[in-house]
């Protein structure tokens, strides 16, 4: 597996999250990683299909997930996608280390929908089992904030904590 630094470049698409009361996180994303993925999740930020869904599970040291219509993790954008890593038949050396983005699933391989969890510390063990495809360029502040809030049952945010807007800046 490789680290996040092999996939930069200048033509890789970049968002910015603000994450209500955190502040903001850079992502670039890699299609050469994971060009389904990506394409998915850019469809839905352009849709603002995240604007105001929060974080439903946080773990502090492991990772902060969040993209839940439902806000429960049981929700989806509707319209599932190939999962884009090595157990499912797809190369992707994206290692699973802190600031990475990565898909969320079901146990299925294809389940993967519109939620997606950002790493706040290394998961090799994740490596080849889920789609990684960018990273925080910048904010890894922000998911170590986020990461601290107090849980409860399921890893659930004791206040909710709500993705203000995703958008394109690349």
């Amino acid at each position: 597996m490789k680290n996040y630094k092999e996939f930069l470049n200048d033509t890789n698409p970049r968002v910015e999250m603000e994450i209500e009361g955190f502040g903001k996180i850079l992502l670039e994303l890699f299609p050469s990683c994971a060009p389904i993925t990506v394409e998915n999740f850019l469809g839905l930020v352009d849709k603002k299909f995240y604007d105001g869904l929060t974080f439903h599970r946080i773990i502090s040291g492991f990772m902060i997930q969040g993209g839940d219509p439902d806000g429960n993790g049981c929700g989806g954008s509707g319209k599932n996608i190939k999962g884009e890593f090595r157990a499912n038949g797809v190369k992707n050396d994206l290692s699973h280390e802190k600031g990475v983005i990565s898909m969320a699933r079901a146990n299925h391989p294809d389940s993967a929908s519109s939620q997606f969890f950002i790493m706040h510390d290394k998961a090799s063990y994740l490596d080849g089992s889920y789609a990684a495809f960018g990273v925080a360029l910048e904010g890894l502040d922000v998911v170590d904030k986020v990461a601290s809030v107090e849980t409860g049952l399921y890893d659930a945010p004791k206040k909710k904590v709500v993705i203000k807007y995703i958008k394109r800046v690349r």
